[in-house]
């Protein structure tokens, strides 16, 4: 057995935690630093700047939920991620 974080399990917790992000901001409507507040402290126990960089890290990846793509958020947390880096 590999030391270390099953890749696999953290693959499944960053897909539902975007799930959850989703659910929180498309379908029940709530701002997203209150649903940032909501992962971090109620469901998933990670840092805000954590949950923050999972979420921006599948909107790169073109993560789906329910068959939705989250192709353009509207806040400003958001507004480099689908960008390529040039560096």
């Amino acid at each position: 057995m590999a030391k270390g974080r099953n890749q696999e399990l953290l693959k499944e917790r960053d897909q539902r935690i975007f799930e959850r992000y989703y659910y929180w901001t498309e379908q029940r409507r709530i701002r997203f630093d209150d649903v940032l507040t909501k992962l971090s402290q109620e469901e998933f126990f990670l840092s805000e700047s954590r949950i923050l960089q999972i979420i921006r890290m599948k909107i790169r990846e073109g993560a789906t939920c329910e068959g939705h793509k989250l192709s353009k958020p509207l806040f400003c947390g958001f507004r480099n991620v689908l960008k390529k880096r040039t560096s």
